[in-house]
């Protein structure tokens, strides 16, 4: 889907029409350039949100979701958010796949907690998934 390449558009991204903007925490994000066609360019957070969401944390009182298997969300939502059937209001949590760990906002969507889930493109690079699989996470809440 992303090509690492500046002259590479990616196939299918399209920006939210406006007035689409998310009404989570990850909306406050900075958005990426109009023009943005790599990867780096779609993912505009900086060292420090990186360095905050990957930092160790298994809180007391934290608890297991489950696993879903999630897609990339759109590229064009910066931040560190999972929009997921596995929550029923908007909260703090966290995503492991193989070990690696990322703090996200957890979004609510419609459907059955067996359903899939979408995962930002700043999430998923922290975690080292992989952007044209469906890779399986778990996901944590509370703390």
């Amino acid at each position: 889907m992303f090509d690492k390449t500046p002259d590479a558009a990616p196939a299918s991204v399209t920006a939210p029409p406006a007035g689409d903007a998310p009404t989570s925490p990850a909306a406050e994000a900075i958005r990426p350039p109009a023009g943005a066609r790599t990867v780096d360019q779609f993912d505009t957070t900086s060292a420090e949100e990186r360095a905050a969401a990957s930092a160790p944390s298994e809180p007391a009182g934290e608890r297991s979701l489950g696993t879903t298997v999630a897609s990339l969300g759109d590229p064009s939502r910066s931040g560190f958010w999972l929009e997921t059937p596995l929550v029923t209001a908007e909260g703090k949590g966290r995503v492991v796949y193989n070990g690696k760990s990322a703090q996200v906002d957890l979004i609510p969507i419609a459907g059955p907690a067996t359903g899939g889930s979408r995962l930002s493109l700043a999430a998923m690079r922290l975690i080292e998934a992989p952007l044209t699989d469906l890779p399986t996470v778990e996901v944590y809440t509370g703390g």
